[in-house]
């Protein structure tokens, strides 16, 4: 590949990873909906909070998630037509291996964007430890949203 090939590709994957990282901090996670019984009132929404960060941490630590598998399929998936569609059309350009990285990055990029932002809901596992693990604490989940 020559230099500006590679420069190509570079700044193709420099861009594609900065986007996905500022998207994936406007990523909206369902949480769990508390019932306003008496604890909640007693403690009050920002120890609440706290509580139910400590769950969700808990929960990541002891059930398994497949939503990063699916994350990483997505992205080899997208990698994968990229390559083929960018080794065509670099191809037609006289340059097939340029076209082919290009378009692995680009497609690579557009496959981890969908699956950051496909709504997976959390599993039934990881809803069932978070909701005892507030149970415990006293509060009440009437859902999650």
């Amino acid at each position: 590949m020559r230099a500006s090939g590679r420069n190509v590709l570079c700044k193709s994957i420099g861009m594609g990873l900065t986007m996905a990282l500022l998207m994936l901090g406007c990523a909206r996670l369902q949480h769990p909906v508390l019932y306003p019984n008496t604890p909640l009132q007693q403690v009050g929404q920002q120890q609440a909070a706290q509580d139910i960060a400590v769950c969700r941490e808990m929960a990541e630590a002891h059930v398994q998630s497949s939503a990063g598998r699916e994350i990483a399929r997505d992205t080899a998936i997208g990698g994968v037509g990229g390559a083929a569609v960018g080794a065509v059309g670099g191809a037609v350009g006289g340059s097939p291996g340029t076209g082919a990285a290009v378009g692995a990055a680009t497609g690579a990029t557009a496959g981890l964007l969908s699956g950051l932002f496909k709504k997976t809901p959390p599993s039934p596992a990881y809803k069932d430890f978070v909701d005892r693990c507030l149970r415990e604490r006293g509060y009440e989940v009437v859902g999650w949203q």
